[in-house]
């Protein structure tokens, strides 16, 4: 039922990306309801609207069928974020969310595969974390932006859903102070783009707290664009990185995001775990 859910996730994006008019900056679906291509969780499907709803980045939504699955379409502009996200030195990638249907199923990911906690590294506007506190795991965001701290304190309160934003340089930030039992870390950044070092790092962080890394799976965001890959194409680039820290593969899904909108192939996020 799942890869029936991505599949479908996937078949409605390419088609809302050929026929899409509009000239918003980002733009994205969500199914207005449950239905057997979408067989969500009703709260769940109304919590995913309201973030949109009450996330700034936001500013148009309608009502649109798309391969006869009603579904409501956000537009959206980041500039503002983009700018600020690239001032810190230390981020591996500038802001561009996955969308928010992915972000909900990347998180039903990590809950099904027995992870108790989520820890989101460079979490823009903390979607999915956001998605990790309604499928009622124990979410953090970690994102070294002030503003973009400030924007998901703001959708915190105004979802009225807590996922414990940090401002915090991930490769600085001390995790035991958040008593992890077993967590999915997701790295927010392509290898090539600076992730393979802060994930380096976190996995440093992790080896540094007793016994935490027999529990811990790690969420890399892989790209299967070849102009964006150079050296080992496998697992999204992050062949290399796995095999050093001797990480094993558990499962990859392929989602939505902005950056894939407008290509045939979507963003593979690759779960793994420590042997």
């Amino acid at each position: 039922m799942f890869d029936e859910l991505v599949s479908n996730l996937v078949k409605i994006k390419q088609k809302f990306s050929k026929t899409y008019s509009g000239n918003a900056h980002i733009q994205e679906i969500i199914p207005s309801d449950t239905s057997k291509e979408f067989p969500i969780d009703e709260n769940h499907l109304k919590q995913l609207h309201i973030f949109a709803e009450k996330n700034p980045i936001y500013f148009n939504s309608y009502v649109e069928n798309i391969s006869e699955i009603q579904c409501v379409v956000y537009e959206g502009d980041i500039n503002e974020y983009w700018l600020n996200s690239i001032k810190h030195g230390s981020s591996c990638q500038p802001f561009y969310p996955t969308w928010i249907m992915s972000a909900y199923l990347m998180a039903s990911v990590a809950k099904k595969l027995g992870y108790s906690d989520l820890v989101d590294i460079g979490s823009g506007d903390g979607r999915i974390a956001f998605c990790g506190d309604i499928l009622e795991l124990n979410s953090h965001s970690i994102e070294i932006d002030d503003v973009l701290v400030e924007l998901q304190n703001k959708i915190c309160m105004e979802t009225k859903h807590n996922f414990n934003p940090i401002c915090s340089d991930a490769l600085e930030f001390d995790y035991s102070k958040l008593n992890l039992k077993s967590p999915a870390f997701f790295i927010g950044g392509l290898p090539q783009m600076g992730g393979d070092i802060l994930a380096a790092g976190i996995i440093e962080k992790i080896n540094s707290i007793k016994n935490l890394r027999v529990n811990t799976g790690l969420v890399f965001t892989g790209t299967d664009t070849k102009r964006q890959l150079s050296g080992n194409l496998s697992d999204g680039g992050w062949r290399d990185l796995i095999e050093q820290h001797k990480l094993k593969v558990l499962e990859t899904v392929s989602l939505p995001t902005v950056w894939t909108f407008d290509q045939m192939v979507e963003t593979p996020y690759i779960f793994t775990n420590f042997k």
